[in-house]
């Protein structure tokens, strides 16, 4: 059976309906793998690092998918950092033989960190498209087919709701697992 570690906050758990709400469990589900959900509330990148070796490593999964980036963002956190916490989990997972997918940060509404949350996603798909790592888009699941934020799904300018978590798992390339 294969089996993915999902490392990130908040998003990644399920806040604030609980990892039953979360789009890994959706992945479990649809797929039949073993998806094992790290999300922690609150953490930011440098946390995630701090624990990769516990919380990823250990499980020596097939895949990762690392999200995270939002946190940080609101800790005004810089760019520069978040990246390097992110490309360091990247190489711990490469030297276990682990296949990288990066998940990409969802929306803010707030227009700051927003704008600063896109300099990570762009980040994170030029290394990806450099390395040969597979993105999760995330964060179209929140616009409709003309670009516009659809914003009643996220509850609090940031978390998404029920819906907006069946929409973060409907947008996951299933293929990628393969």
């Amino acid at each position: 059976m294969k089996k993915i570690v999902c490392i990130g906050d908040s998003i990644t758990y399920g806040f604030p309906y609980g990892e039953g709400a979360s789009w890994t469990r959706m992945l479990a589900e649809a797929t039949g793998f073993l998806v094992i959900n790290q999300g922690i509330n609150g953490n930011t990148t440098g946390e995630m690092l701090d624990r990769f070796p516990r919380d990823v490593l250990t499980y020596n999964p097939d895949y990762v998918i690392i999200m995270g980036g939002a946190n940080d963002i609101a800790w005004r956190e810089s760019v520069d950092r978040i990246t390097w916490n992110i490309n360091e989990m990247v190489k711990l997972a490469a030297g276990q033989g682990i296949k990288v997918i990066f998940g990409l940060p969802t929306p803010f509404i707030y227009q700051e960190f927003a704008d600063r949350l896109a300099r990570v996603r762009d980040w994170m798909i030029k290394h990806a498209t450099e390395n040969n790592l597979q993105t999760i888009d995330f964060h179209s699941a929140f616009f409709n087919e003309e670009g516009i934020l659809l914003e009643e799904l996220l509850l609090d300018g940031a978390h998404p709701t029920r819906e907006g978590y069946r929409r973060m798992f409907e947008v996951i390339p299933l293929s990628i697992f393969i």
